[in-house]
Order: C-alpha cells, then sequence, then structure tokens
C-alpha cells in the first residue's frame, strides 16, 4: 500500500510562520482495528485558525504538539472499513489533518453527498466557513433590511459568503479587502454594493464614503488598525461578530485597541464566536448552503495549491491574504 505523506508541526513560530516550522514525512499506513475506517484524503482546507493552534497558549482549542500531524479538515473517500457505518467508496469529510491518508473511528466525521456540489465545497463555502459566516451574521449580528452591513477580508472564503447572505437578508454589503483585483471581484461578483481598497490609503475617510448611513451590522474577520477605523463609523445600537483576528496573529506585540469607547458611546453589542460552539445550527447552514450553491445562489472562488508538500507555503501565503476566496489543497 502506499505511504501516507503527513506534515508535522515541527516547531512553534515565532512572529511569522516559516517553511522550517514545518516537517514533511512518509510513514506506514497501520492495519485498521475494529471500529476503524481509512479516508484517503482528496482536498485539504487551510484556515487562519490554524495559526493559533501552532502556538502553545490557551486557546478554544488545545495546540498542536511538537510532531504531531499539523490539525485541519479534510474531504476523502473511504478506501477501507471496519466500521459500519461508513462503507468503503463513501465520501466523508472532517477534522482529520495534514496528511494523504488518515484512520479514524469516526469522531467528528460526516458523511456527504458528491452529487450534490463538488467535494471539495464541503470544506468552503458548504462547510465550516460557509457555516461560519451563517451563524456570525444570522445570529449575532441579526441584519435588518436596509441595513448597512461592513464585512472585513471580504473576498475570503468567510467573507465572500457574509456578503452574499447580507445581500439576500436585504441590506447593503460593503467589503473590505487588499487590492484592487479582490475589490473587484467583490463587487463585480460576489455582488458587494461596494468595497474599500485598505491598501490604498485613506480607509476612515473611503469608509465613511462608503457607509454614508453608517454600519449596523460590522463582521469582523481581522481586527488591529482596521477594526480601530471601522469603530469610526458604527450606528448607535449596531452589532459586531469577532470571528477573526488574522492581523495580529503573527505578531509578537499584537496591536492594542484605540477606539472602544465607541462601543460605549453607541451601545454596541460585540460578540465573540467559534463555530462548533453552534452545532444545533451547524447542519442547518450547510443544508441550506449546499443547496443554494448547487442552484447557484451563491458563487464562490477557490485557490488550489497542488500537493500536500507544498501545504506550509500555501498556508503562510494565505496568512498574507494571497488567497482569493477558499485556500485549498489539492491532495490528489
Amino acid at each position: 500500500m502506499e505511504q501516507n505523506t503527513q506534515v508535522l508541526l515541527a516547531a512553534r513560530p515565532d512572529g511569522w510562520v516559516k517553511t522550517s516550522d514545518f516537517e514533511i514525512v512518509e510513514t506506514p499506513i497501520p492495519s485498521l482495528k475494529d471500529g476503524e475506517f481509512l479516508v484517503k484524503n482528496h482536498w485539504l482546507s487551510l484556515d487562519p485558525y490554524m495559526r493559533g493552534r501552532m502556538a502553545d497558549a490557551k486557546s478554544y482549542a488545545k495546540p498542536v504538539a511538537i510532531g504531531e500531524v499539523m490539525a485541519g479538515a479534510t474531504v476523502g473517500q473511504v478506501m477501507a472499513s471496519k466500521n459500519p457505518a461508513f462503507t468503503e467508496g463513501g465520501f466523508v469529510v472532517g477534522r482529520l489533518g495534514w496528511q494523504s491518508y488518515s484512520i479514524t473511528s469516526g469522531d467528528g466525521v460526516s458523511q456527504i453527498d458528491p452529487t450534490l456540489v463538488p467535494i471539495q465545497n464541503y470544506l468552503g463555502v458548504c462547510g465550516m466557513p460557509g457555516a461560519t459566516a451563517w451563524i456570525g451574521l444570522l445570529e449575532i449580528c441579526e441584519p435588518k433590511p436596509g441595513e448597512t452591513v461592513l464585512v472585513s477580508a471580504a473576498t475570503g472564503a468567510v467573507g465572500s459568503v457574509v456578503g452574499q447572505l447580507a445581500k439576500a437578508a436585504g441590506c447593503r454589503a460593503v467589503g473590505i479587502a487588499g487590492g484592487t483585483k479582490k475589490c473587484s471581484y467583490a463587487v463585480d461578483e460576489i455582488g458587494f454594493d461596494a468595497c474599500v481598497d485598505y491598501k490604498s490609503g485613506n480607509l476612515l475617510k473611503k469608509l465613511k464614503e462608503a457607509c454614508q448611513d453608517g454600519v449596523d451590522c460590522s463582521f469582523e474577520n481581522v481586527g488591529g488598525e482596521i477594526m480601530d477605523t471601522v469603530m469610526h463609523v458604527l450606528n448607535p445600537f449596531s452589532r459586531i461578530a469577532l470571528c477573526g483576528l488574522i492581523s495580529g496573529y503573527n505578531e509578537t506585540s499584537p496591536y492594542g485597541m484605540k477606539m472602544i469607547r465607541s462601543i460605549l458611546v453607541n451601545r454596541v453589542k460585540m460578540q465573540g464566536f467559534i463555530v462548533f460552539d453552534r452545532t444545533d445550527l451547524y447542519s442547518k447552514a450547510v443544508k441550506k448552503l449546499s443547496h443554494w450553491v448547487a442552484e447557484g445562489k451563491i458563487t464562490y472562488r477557490e485557490t488550489v495549491t497542488d500537493g500536500i508538500e507544498n501545504a506550509p507555503e500555501a498556508f503562510i501565503g494565505m496568512l498574507k491574504g494571497q488567497n482569493l476566496g477558499k485556500q485549498l489543497i489539492k491532495i490528489t
């Protein structure tokens, strides 16, 4: 049988992640025990949260241990099974790590329909990022028709879905993204009403121009100076869904918020959230998004890198904002 290619955590990053923080190894695939099954992983998801799992710091999930396979979600096919709930030939999605093969008992693994949407969609628009957008916007921000929804990292896997859900809710959707290419994509393909290029300078002035009636809902993926600037355009009783702080994930001294006064003055409701806290809504969101994608009601982009051995470089590129839409590794 083939060897299993695995990407291990070799060192905890000090500041920005480096390729030397990972180790790529070839290992034999062990025999199955009763209750287990073997998955050949076809696609690997790369997500910003993985940076936190590389650090030995308190978080909502335990860190990856040195020498352990990097944590991450995959989509693959069951190649052999001693678990009656998972039959050979079926397709599954689960947190099976940065590796070409996985053996699992099925904990946290779900069966998927490969005929409804492309299987890699279950790692993006029809998976965790899509559900994150759904739960953060609809359950925390609770947008009302006619309101303005502002989304940072608007062309990423989460932000691009947030914008489309905001439009479906009857809102005005404004994005923040880096570069004219991303901003054009946000408006022309995703359907945002406007998108502000934070790299072009004068962010506050441009946000005021794009959000002339202020901001009622802010879906925050970036944090740092961008989030601080957004605080200037919030309306009274606005809501913030705090999803991510990617601007500070690789900083040894993260940016400290200066405009916290806006939360008091504008009586802002801000809530941090982790999508898996809402398992009661997760499957509902995935089911609805899968059908909307199949019907062409939701659009998406994917940035695909071939080869599990190239995952470290692709991960670093994603943290630097080089991807458009969902960053994926095509394993086979």
